[in-house]
């Protein structure tokens, strides 16, 4: 019989797979499925509880809204609806969806009318993270558990049908109280058991590895960030010297990021060949600024580079790649959620390729990858490395890339992060960079006018990475970097700091 498990099913939201994160962290097994998945099917998992998730569609939008089988209602399980899974579970109990000019988006006071079984040990009063237009109504028999300014039914419950339902996500940090709420639903309502750890994963992974892999040659595109480190170890111990590790200078790395890279890699011996290919990533990416258009000429560059490699060694058929969940979420892996931007490993890859990608690490998070790293023998240089993604300094820069502005970023990236470790941050945020904005301003410099570069510096703190807030930085530590890079990058007068939050902002600007 499969593993008990809560069932998370994907009606297109960007948070869905967080769903499945949270519920992992609880000790938990989770698993997400598509919004079509049978009841019959839905059963065959085990399923202690089902979770809805949220969705960027509208239940009054009849041909386009992910439909599910109704007939999981009947399944006896526990159920919970999150925001748009909220409206579906309201419609299957006769309420109605309305679409009202009471938007709720962002930070909102909860408050909790009644503390059943999925709001215990939470106080009355709230923050939860909203995000809808549409509303639930018409809700006569239902127990309300919360509500807002703005809306009546931001929680019910009919406890006899085990049917559950929030209108905001309490799985992203945002949310107070929200692992709790979840773990109330797991545990409480559910009944379920811990029957989910990482060292577990690991074994059952490396057996997935040789399964797959067998005896083939496999190609590990690597760049000595963690995840693809982390790719390229787990797999060497599945698959030994049948891996290839191949990293590609494109030219658009940080200082010293090639040394550092080729040191941290040789130390596991791992078989690895560098290529050189900087004029190649140049001419490719003239007089190209659009974000998507560079990541993707990125990932199909990757990707031909990957092609020659392997019929150099001969008879490669797997390119085994570093991709996590958050990468697949922003690249819209599925057809339901909206494309946030095209990850080069993702959705910026090309449709036609004579190698198959394989990806051990897609079901997981970036702090689960960190921890996988160490469990697997990876020393804290490389699980502590603040992510660098592989377009490199091409997605810290708007509009067209040139050598000259690549530079300038390099030169301040690496004022940035000297800095940041200098003053004991570098472990404590969960990264930091400088973009280039690509405008102008007036400044003075040696009691002359200066008409010179301005870059902005974004940092966020540890996260998820699907919802993340902008680092509180000391002014005095901002201060200084902001003197060091204008003093010592040629061409720049001019440093801001981005005090966005993700959402609405990404965490890199491209």
């Amino acid at each position: 019989m499969e593993q008990h498990k809560i069932i998370v099913i994907d009606l297109g939201s960007q948070t869905t797979n967080l769903i499945a994160r949270r519920i992992r962290e609880a000790g938990v097994a989770s698993e997400v499925v598509s919004h079509n998945t049978s009841a019959e099917e839905l059963s065959s998992h085990n399923p202690w509880g089902i979770i809805l998730s949220g969705s960027p569609f509208s239940l009054n939008e009849e041909e386009h809204y992910p439909k599910i089988d109704k007939k999981i209602f009947d399944l006896g399980v526990p159920i919970l609806g999150i925001c748009f899974g909220l409206y579906i579970v309201a419609e299957h109990l006769g309420g109605k969806i309305i679409n009202t000019k009471q938007k709720e988006y962002g930070p909102t006071r909860l408050t909790i009318s009644n503390q059943d079984m999925l709001f215990e040990n939470i106080p009355n009063e709230i923050q939860v993270w909203m995000n809808h237009e549409d509303q639930a109504s018409n809700l006569d028999l239902v127990s309300i558990s919360a509500s807002t300014k703005q809306c009546q039914f931001a929680a019910f419950a009919d406890h006899q049908k085990k049917l559950y339902a929030v209108q905001f996500h309490p799985e992203v940090e945002h949310s107070d109280y929200g692992q709790i709420m979840l773990e109330n639903f797991i545990f409480k309502i559910c009944k379920a058991e811990k029957n989910w750890k990482l060292e577990d994963w690991v074994d059952n992974k490396i057996t997935e590895i040789k399964s797959t892999i067998a005896t083939e040659q496999a190609l590990c595109a690597v760049s000595g960030g963690v995840d693809s480190t982390t790719a390229a170890v787990l797999c060497s111990k599945a698959i030994g010297k049948n891996l290839h590790c191949i990293f590609v200078n494109t030219g658009l790395m940080r200082k010293n990021e090639i040394e550092e890279v080729i040191e941290i890699l040789h130390g596991h011996n791992l078989n690895l060949k560098v290529v050189h290919a900087e004029d190649r990533f140049f001419s490719k990416l003239q007089n190209v600024s659009d974000p998507e258009e560079k990541r993707k000429i990125i990932g199909h560059e990757y990707i031909k580079i990957f092609e020659e490699e392997a019929k150099k060694i001969g008879d490669i058929k797997y390119l085994i790649q570093g991709t996590i969940y958050s990468d697949k979420i922003e690249s819209s892996v599925s057809a339901l959620s909206s494309n946030i931007k095209s990850h080069h490993n993702v959705g910026g890859l090309p449709k036609k390729m004579n190698l198959k990608v394989y990806e051990p690490l897609d079901t997981l998070f970036k702090d689960e990858v960190r921890k996988l790293g160490s469990l697997i023998g990876l020393s804290t240089t490389i699980t502590n490395r603040h992510p660098f993604p592989g377009p490199g300094l091409a997605i810290q820069i708007i509009g067209e890339i040139t050598k000259e502005k690549v530079e300038i970023v390099r030169h301040a990236d690496d004022i940035v992060i000297e800095e940041i470790k200098k003053a004991g941050l570098y472990n404590k945020i969960g990264e930091i960079f400088t973009n280039f904005v690509g405008v102008k301003t007036t400044g003075v410099k040696g009691d002359a006018r200066s008409y010179e570069w301005l870059l902005a510096i974004r940092s966020v703190d540890p996260s998820d990475l699907m919802t993340s807030n902008w680092s509180r930085i000391d002014y005095e530590i901002l201060s200084k970097i902001s003197y060091r890079i204008t003093s010592e990058v040629p061409g720049v007068n001019r440093v801001v700091y981005d005090i966005t939050t993700k959402p609405p902002g990404t965490i890199r600007w491209e």
